[in-house]
């Protein structure tokens, strides 16, 4: 059974001065873990189902003859919102004032319109309609993370992180099984897919909005717009952060090339007979590998307190299924490197997280520093269909696609590893 959920320790709720000063000290239960999880698990599903499954059929139905282009394009639209949105929202979050809890209000607040945006995007029947509320669903999921990423920081002692890493990560492609497996399963439309998943992500993030209480802090200035740019530009000047924060990018730009077009690759590039159902065995061993390697990198980096060697190794696996691919795509091939890419981003996932809460420059602009690393896992997954779009357009088509995904991987790694104050 697990234990009761932790309600804030007397040095938990005291002067934000000395949480600053010290970092949290009480550690985080089980029961707080399992639904912080559970959390991430809606909202992996609500950002990735559409990008892997329903997006590309909502816009082949529409327009078939430019699905490509299209999709790049919708896409494109949401990660400049993104972009924006991301440090925008965690500047605000970290000057909110609220009795529900800053981080708390961001979280509700934004999951609500982070839904409301997946239900208005199955509805539209034109390229331009998707594209204009795709866009619009990337502010609530800006608003929901920038609380949602700013509790780790707030709330668990650094001997944790790599453990909490994996209960956020861990989750990925479990959402993204899930969320394929009901809508082929039930044979849904795009229009009953995202509303379905959107059901889903309130469900799952009421259990830990019902628990979780926030810590007390002291509520800094208003908005300052020119000062906030200001302020985003002093923190990628840290250079260890920036190390962080190019090699998240990188790395994620990676697994995105890799995994955005996939339902189009099987389709087009292998020609088989089952697209969506080879599609989802692929998910399958993704995820598979990716919960494997999630959960042995995360404990066994908090046990040995070392986190570039595990991120670094888990990049360069990453960067192995691609140059594999590259060399030679087959479906059985798509299968073995669904299984390294998966198992390589999990690794790196579960302990990025951990070393960039290590590396955050300012403790009184988490959220908004945060924000700025967020815009390093949702942009890219936003960009990577308009840069493949351009790739898988050429001559080289697929193969150069997958060439790209290893080559931004192994940069990746070795951006990380110039980090120096982390071991």
């Amino acid at each position: 059974m697990l234990p009761d959920f932790d309600s804030p320790a007397p040095a938990l709720a005291g002067s934000v001065g000395q949480a600053i000063a010290h970092g949290p000290a009480e550690p985080v239960t089980r029961r707080w873990t399992t639904l912080y999880g559970l959390v991430w698990f809606g909202f992996w599903m609500a950002n990735l189902v559409p990008l892997q499954l329903l997006l590309p059929q909502q816009l082949e139905t529409i327009d078939p003859a430019s699905k490509v282009y299209d999709f790049a394009v919708v896409n494109g639209v949401s990660g400049l919102v993104a972009l924006i949105a991301l440090p925008l929202c965690g500047a605000l979050c970290d000057r909110s004032g609220s009795s529900f809890g800053r981080r708390r209000l961001w979280l509700a607040a934004g999951a609500v319109a982070f839904a409301a945006g997946l239900i208005v995007t199955g509805a539209q029947t034109t390229v331009t309609g998707v594209a204009v509320a795709w866009a619009a669903s990337m502010i609530g999921l800006s608003a929901a993370t920038a609380g949602l990423t700013a509790v780790i920081a707030d709330r668990v002692p650094e001997s944790q992180r790599g453990m909490i890493s994996s209960a956020i990560y861990g989750p990925q492609a479990l959402g993204v099984v899930v969320g394929i497996a009901l809508v082929s399963a039930f044979g849904l439309s795009p229009m009953s897919g995202f509303a379905i998943i959107a059901v889903l992500l309130i469900v799952c993030i009421v259990p830990f909005l019902t628990a979780h209480r926030d810590i007390a802090f002291n509520v800094e200035a208003p908005l300052n717009i020119p000062e906030l740019i200001a302020s985003m530009g002093s923190s990628l000047r840290n250079r260890e952060f920036a190390w962080a924060f190019g090699g998240r990018l990188l790395v994620n730009l990676a697994n995105s090339l890799g995994t955005c077009y996939t339902l189009y690759f099987l389709t087009d590039g292998l020609k088989v007979s089952d697209p969506a159902g080879s599609l989802l065995a692929c998910t399958v061993l993704y995820l598979l590998a990716g919960l494997l390697a999630t959960a042995a990198a995360g404990v066994l980096s908090d046990r040995l307190g070392r986190r570039r060697i595990f991120v670094a190794l888990a990049a360069l696996l990453q960067a192995a299924s691609g140059f594999l691919l590259a060399s030679t795509p087959s479906l059985t091939v798509m299968m073995v490197a669904s299984a390294l890419m998966g198992g390589g981003f999990g690794a790196y996932m579960a302990v990025d997280q951990a070393l960039i809460t290590q590396v955050l420059p300012d403790a009184e602009s988490r959220a908004k520093d945060l924000g700025i690393m967020n815009i390093g896992s949702v942009v890219p997954p936003a960009i990577a269909p308009l840069i493949a779009g351009v790739v898988i357009s050429s001559n080289r088509g697929y193969p150069l696609l997958f060439a790209l995904v290893g080559a931004a991987a192994a940069v990746g790694a070795l951006l990380v590893y110039r980090i120096r104050s982390v071991r």
